[in-house]
């Protein structure tokens, strides 16, 4: 064989090779495109079920009674339960869901310069409730646990029942909350509160059509998730740029108090 037929065949060989290397990128690239659209398609229907849900957050045979405000509930349609001097100077309106992890990040991270502030009568907390993880994840824990708070409310007994729900709060998939027993149990943490009247208040959901109420506000309000943190109606918790710290917020109320 001459070298001009070896170098011919060598060529082809290498012309063949390379269009082979082609074909398998081509192929890697459809395969590509095709596992891509699918996962966008998945994601697509994922966000437009997330948008059902957090629409739905509570069973309607439970939230369809009559809507029932707690006592000393405040605001519009008395969907406010405060807490603090209604004369302090600064007001902190939090949105919350019992279910939400951010919700008790906020909490824990803020609880006692909150606590110190409305104890020293420079600040009053406006508590409103959202039910969206009951909607997102599915369940009824963050009604029910909203429900029980607005029991707790009742009697007096908002502040220490409140952040004894924080401090117990399950795993955002976990709907233990939805327990009513659960929720009386963890009454016992706050004295004087498991009591008849209680209980009765949990377990037939008095106050759950306020809550579902509460929720449609929040809904309504355009508000970008919970927890939501006005400070004298401005939003000072989602600017990442400018991030509020426990020091800034009591220096802020701290201001307006003496301005």
């Amino acid at each position: 064989m001459s070298d001009k037929n070896r170098e011919g065949k060598r060529t082809a060989r290498e012309r063949l090779a390379v269009e082979r290397e082609r074909e398998k990128g081509r192929e890697k690239r459809r395969r590509t495109l095709i596992v891509s659209s699918a996962v966008v398609g998945v994601l697509g229907l994922a966000s437009v079920i997330g948008v059902i849900a957090a629409n739905s957050g509570g069973s309607k045979g439970e939230t369809s009674g009559p809507v029932v405000v707690p006592k000393g509930a405040t605001g519009q349609d008395g969907l406010v339960i405060p807490v603090g001097e209604s004369n302090a100077k600064s007001t902190l309106t939090i949105w919350e869901d019992f279910r939400c992890p951010v919700c008790k990040i906020f909490e824990d991270t803020y609880r006692s310069t909150i606590h110190e502030l409305t104890d020293s009568g420079k600040l009053k907390v406006d508590y409103r409730f959202a039910t969206l993880i009951d909607g997102n994840m599915g369940g009824s824990g963050s009604l029910h646990a909203a429900n029980a708070a607005a029991c707790a409310q009742e009697v007096g007994k908002f502040p220490a029942y409140h952040d004894v729900l924080f401090a117990n709060q399950p795993a955002e998939t976990d709907d233990a909350f939805a327990s009513n027993a659960k929720l009386i149990d963890l009454a016992g943490e706050v004295d004087g509160l498991a009591t008849d009247s209680f209980r009765s208040c949990v377990n037939d959901g008095t106050h759950n059509s306020w809550v579902a109420k509460s929720n449609k506000a929040f809904q309504d309000g355009d508000l970008r998730g919970t927890p939501t943190v006005l400070l004298n109606g401005k939003d000072v918790y989602g600017d990442q740029a400018n991030p509020l710290t426990p020091a800034k917020l009591k220096q802020l109320v701290e201001n307006a108090d003496q301005g």
